[in-house]
């Protein structure tokens, strides 16, 4: 455990024992503490703390609490970068506490019950439920067709409920790689085609009709499996935007060159199926949709959300293995269509 986690677990053992923060929202003795993971960049860490006598057998606390001096594997630490994580963990909070409740499971889109999100002086602290104990302990890095269609029935299930909605409190615009918060990435760019194009690309998306939330990390990494459910984590990036972004992220972290061309068609018409079965489902939510008409636009920015992808790791990893044959295609029809 390192120096920050061990820290934060005291903090915990003090709270449980003077019903300071962690006593007051879940209680009961701590009998274990684990880290999970650090976070990125140096920015705090996730432990797995173990109770007896309380509400649940297990939480996850997530402490956030930026270090003076920031690292980035890839060099990326300047202060626009502390600036937007910083940012991200507020829109975490807001998205736990002001927006998601107990009704995302039934909706179609499980995620961890948040039992206390807030900020602190020197950072931010959650206390979520422990999905592991829950029955979502699987973690993947490649998923069969049945588990990553549950993950594109998730995002469906997700961009149905919130389509039409105005982001309050999260990003305007969801995501990590969106042009505006990236102009370090976009200055080290150095293919004049997708430079030249990026501003169209970053407007077409933002300006398309139908806009929801999207997650804005949706990788593979940020699902958990049960035997046949799946539940989501990491909502620093949600926002406003396009739902097709999140679907041609998520494509990307988990299929290869090869999988993306055999494979990526039918898993569009997958997602498709699903989020007219969400829209259809919806309650409580603004107005009547027009399920084809959200397709139409969404399918027809299928390659622009690729070649905007495309635009923020040519700029930030050009050796990154996501930009394959398959990626340059999309792009190329992308550019074309701009052109048209």
């Amino acid at each position: 455990m390192s120096e920050r986690a061990e820290h934060f677990a005291a903090e915990l053992q003090h709270d449980a024992a003077t019903r300071g923060w962690f006593g007051r929202h879940v209680g009961g003795r701590i009998t274990g503490v684990e880290t999970v993971q650090e976070l990125w960049s140096g920015y705090g860490s996730i432990l797995r703390v173990r109770l007896a006598d309380g509400p649940v057998a297990s939480v996850i606390c997530k402490r956030v609490s930026p270090p003076r001096s920031v690292e980035h594997p890839r060099g990326w630490a300047g202060r626009a970068s502390d600036e937007r994580k910083r940012r991200s963990y507020d829109v975490e909070r807001c998205f736990y506490s002001d927006w998601v409740g107990d009704g995302a499971a039934a909706a179609g889109f499980r995620t961890a019950k948040c039992h206390a999100a807030e900020a602190t002086a020197d950072g931010w602290r959650f206390l979520l439920e422990d999905l592991d104990a829950s029955g979502y302990a699987g973690r993947f890095q490649r998923l069969d067709r049945a588990a990553l269609e549950r993950c594109l029935g998730w995002l469906a299930a997700f961009h149905a409920r919130y389509l039409g909605v105005e982001p309050d409190g999260l990003w305007s615009t969801g995501t990590y790689w969106h042009l505006a918060t990236r102009s370090a990435e976009f200055d080290a760019l150095r293919d004049p085609e997708l430079r030249a194009a990026a501003p169209r690309l970053d407007a077409l998306l933002n300006g398309c009709r139908y806009q929801t939330l999207v997650h804005g990390d949706a990788k593979v990494a940020n699902f958990c499996f049960a035997a046949d459910d799946v539940a989501a984590v990491d909502f620093q990036y949600v926002g406003g935007g396009c739902g097709i972004k999140d679907v041609v992220y998520f494509l990307s972290s988990c299929l290869d060159d090869v999988e993306c061309e055999a494979q990526a068609a039918g898993h569009l018409d997958s997602y498709f199926a699903a989020l007219r079965t969400a829209l259809s489902a919806r309650v409580g939510t603004p107005g009547p949709v027009d399920a084809d008409a959200v397709e139409a636009e969404w399918r027809a920015l299928y390659p622009a959300a690729w070649a905007d992808f495309h635009r923020f790791l040519q700029g930030w990893a050009p050796d990154h293995w996501k930009i394959h044959d398959y990626t340059r295609e999309m792009t190329r029809l992308a550019l074309r269509e701009l052109g048209d």
